[in-house]
């Protein structure tokens, strides 16, 4: 009996593993629904976040809108979080995840990515008669960065010995720092850097680069024919300005030429953090 009991569960365990892995959601069955199911963050503004009115706003709402458009369906967006996005995926829950994505390696060995429709650069940034243009510039330099970031590990690594890396513990209070003018540069993302102009313009500017990541719309491995129709859209809406004014929109800039430029496979290399 305990034998019979143990194949039983197994069984059932195997079972419950080949339910949960659907298969690719092909062009012609989102056609044929009508529908367009799109996984997305809420919580990370100014791509994903909840509108006052209670429904998904955003830099990636307004991308996956217009992907629907372009589609010709309508569209149902799938609040997720970082760590489920890609299993809403993988288990059929979506049909696609406009999701602030990073084309990672290990991500492009799961699902799918079509080219770029977004990025996150980080920067030092700062005041604009600061005459910062490369690390070597930073040379008795004070510049705040958020406690073990991704700028904080970009700066550590260039700046010169006797520059003055003053750490803080989140965005909010680099960005104080430098508005107040406790620091005359921070390292910062571009999203950063976008909301500072909205507060102060005119003062700041970017300094220069110091790493880049692109984010890619996934599919399903297999789902070929509707990444080839994503990526034609994303490559239409790069050509007609409809991305511009996304952009600009939320971040208050054009595409980088990062994005503009960018390709998923040159993307999926090991030389930035994730979100």
């Amino acid at each position: 009996m305990k034998f019979l009991k143990t194949v039983a569960t197994a069984t059932l365990t195997v079972g419950a593993l080949m339910a949960g892995q659907a298969q690719a959601t092909t062009l012609d069955q989102v056609e044929k629904a009508g529908v367009l199911k799109v996984g997305m963050l809420v919580d990370f503004p100014p791509f994903g976040l909840m509108g006052t009115t209670g429904k998904p706003e955003g830099y990636d709402a307004d991308t996956a809108k217009a992907l629907a458009d372009y589609l010709g369906t309508k569209i149902e967006i799938v609040p997720v979080t970082g760590p489920n996005r890609i299993p809403y995926l993988l288990s059929g829950q979506v049909d696609v995840l406009v999701a602030s994505l990073g084309i990672t390696p290990e991500r492009a060995k799961r699902v799918d990515f079509s080219r770029p429709y977004a990025g996150i650069e980080i920067m030092v940034y700062g005041k604009k008669d600061e005459k910062v243009s490369k690390p070597a510039d930073l040379s008795g330099e004070s510049v705040g960065v958020v406690r073990a970031s991704t700028q904080d590990a970009g700066v550590t690594k260039v700046a010169p010995d006797d520059a003055t890396i003053r750490r803080f513990d989140d965005d909010a209070g680099a960005v104080q720092a430098l508005l107040s003018g406790q620091v005359p540069l921070i390292g910062v993302s571009n999203v950063v850097a976008a909301q500072i102009e909205k507060a102060a313009p005119g003062r700041f500017d970017e300094k220069f680069p110091l790493s880049s990541q692109v984010q890619g719309i996934a599919v399903e491995p297999g789902a070929d024919k509707l990444l080839a129709k994503i990526n034609a859209f994303v490559g239409s809406a790069m050509k007609d300005g409809t991305m511009d004014k996304i952009s600009e929109q939320w971040l208050a800039t054009d595409i980088p030429d990062f994005v503009r430029n960018g390709s998923a496979e040159e993307a999926a290399t090991p030389k930035s953090a994730t979100n």
